[in-house]
């Protein structure tokens, strides 16, 4: 899994973390209104489970890429 993540480039999931992770930009960024409505208990529709899984998974992907770094330390 490691080696994996250490294959893609850091700089691709940030470009992926602006573009598709935030997109549309106006009114508001597709990820923000998805994470209100989960917040809220509103996120019942398939499609907006899709579309927060869609923008979410870069974020995501971003935040393991930055964390496993500190892990592989810690367990040395």
């Amino acid at each position: 899994m490691r080696k994996l993540f250490n294959r893609i480039p850091l700089s691709l999931l940030i470009v992926l973390c602006l573009t598709l992770g935030l997109a549309p930009f106006t009114p508001e960024p597709h990820l923000l209104e998805k994470l209100k409505l989960l917040a809220s208990g509103e996120l019942t529709r398939l499609i907006d489970v899709f579309d927060l899984l869609l923008h979410g998974t870069p974020w995501i992907l971003l935040v393991v890429k930055l964390i496993l770094p500190l892990t592989s330390q810690a367990e040395q």
